[in-house]
């Protein structure tokens, strides 16, 4: 008796799915930067990644070693990319400073991440108990008055500011309007809002060097 035999193909299970470090850190990236560190939780996490819990612990070990990559991943992305606006020696130091206040102010007011700086919002949403965190998002932070403050003391050094200026007291100066200008956009001031404090600033500068 004949019989018909039907040859069944074992189906591929195909290449394994790579996991994509840089777009999961941009994913957690964005809900760090909207909920803070203590509201974001390793499902969230998950979810928004796309990521097997066991693929993200193996990667990072925890969400605190996952956090610290994702703010590296911020640096990268973008305060080292506002901060090149301010190291072009052939701007002013009012020009510097424009161009750098603009790039920080649209990074801000952009529709394509949360409002605001990513610093300063999940700084202000950390427990007591993330200490460790906390010291870590503060030092980083401090990176952005420190690079203030060695661009005035180069442009110091140059004879762009009078010698009697003090770069540091300067910088405390512009960190804490950068500072308040975030916390504006987060509470949804436009692009044109922060572009009038950078405009104000600019104006009050002249004054800002006779002190």
């Amino acid at each position: 008796m004949t019989t018909d035999v039907t040859s069944c193909a074992k189906k591929s299970r195909g290449r394994p799915k790579v996991f994509d470090r840089e777009a999961a850190l941009d994913k957690a990236m964005t809900l760090f930067w909207q909920h803070g560190y203590e509201a974001t939780s390793l499902s969230d996490l998950v979810e928004a990644t796309g990521a097997k819990a066991p693929t993200l612990y193996a990667e990072f070990t925890n969400k605190e070693g996952l956090f610290r990559a994702v703010l590296d991943r911020y640096i990268s992305r973008f305060a080292a990319k506002h901060e090149a606006q301010l190291f072009c020696e052939e701007k002013t130091v009012e020009q510097a400073l424009r161009d750098y206040f603009t790039a920080v102010a649209t990074c801000f007011t952009s529709k394509d991440t949360p409002a605001g700086c990513f610093m300063i919002n999940t700084s202000a949403t950390l427990a007591a108990s993330s200490k460790e965190i906390a010291n870590t998002v503060k030092s980083r932070h401090a990176m952005q008055e420190e690079t203030l403050c060695a661009f005035l003391t180069e442009r110091q050094r140059r004879g762009e500011l009078p010698a009697h200026c003090h770069p540091q007291e300067l910088s405390q100066y512009l960190s804490c309007i950068l500072q308040g200008m975030s916390i504006s956009a987060r509470e949804g001031a436009s692009l044109e809002k922060l572009q009038s404090i950078t405009h104000t600033t600019l104006r009050l500068w002249p004054e800002l060097l006779k002190v």
